[in-house]
């Protein structure tokens, strides 16, 4: 079992419901799904670009990513409907804690003049959204094998029912937020 998921199981998820004054233990919230997702739009000009950019995400995720495809037509962005954008992972699971102890231990703390995460990076339902800048912050990339940097973003899907509880669950998980 994963470090994270063990800690929330056995410590966090009491210490949630007590906090937040749940009477019954199935309303506590907890992490439910992670997606990573990356747009990649010079793939309309360069299909090679998607089996790069596959095998990076691949490894920091642990799985494969799925392919995105343009859902209709934009002219002045010339894309086609049907074209690929882009590729996103949803991670559930012991991959899921995996890569969120990962995030939040190693390679949030790399993250240049990092002051932590804004609270407004939540949506109203306790979702959170991260983008990052650059791949090469992930220890399983090499920064030797990449052409260029690309940004993606990270959704931590909660089951809290608003923003307070969904970050009360982050910060007890470890996630730095800004003060």
């Amino acid at each position: 079992m994963q470090r994270l998921k063990q800690k929330y199981t056995q410590e966090l998820r009491a210490k949630l419901q007590q906090e937040l004054g749940l009477k019954n233990a199935l309303a506590v919230p907890g992490v439910k799904k992670i997606v990573i997702s990356i747009g990649l739009g010079e793939a309309k000009e360069n299909s090679g670009i998607l089996d790069k950019v596959k095998v990076y995400v691949s490894m920091l995720a642990g799985q494969a990513p799925v392919i995105t495809l343009a859902k209709k037509s934009i002219a002045s962005f010339k894309v086609a409907k049907g074209q690929p954008i882009g590729m996103m992972v949803t991670l559930r699971g012991d991959k899921m804690y995996a890569f969120l102890d990962k995030l939040v231990n190693i390679v949030l703390p790399k993250v240049r003049d990092f002051r932590g995460i804004s609270a407004d990076s939540f949506d109203s339902f306790g979702n959170l959204n991260i983008g990052l800048k650059e791949q090469t912050i992930f220890p399983e990339v090499d920064y030797k094998s990449i052409d260029k940097t690309r940004g993606l973003a990270v959704t931590i899907t909660t089951s809290a029912r608003n923003k307070e509880e969904g970050k009360k669950l982050l910060e007890y998980l470890g996630m730095p937020f800004r003060i």
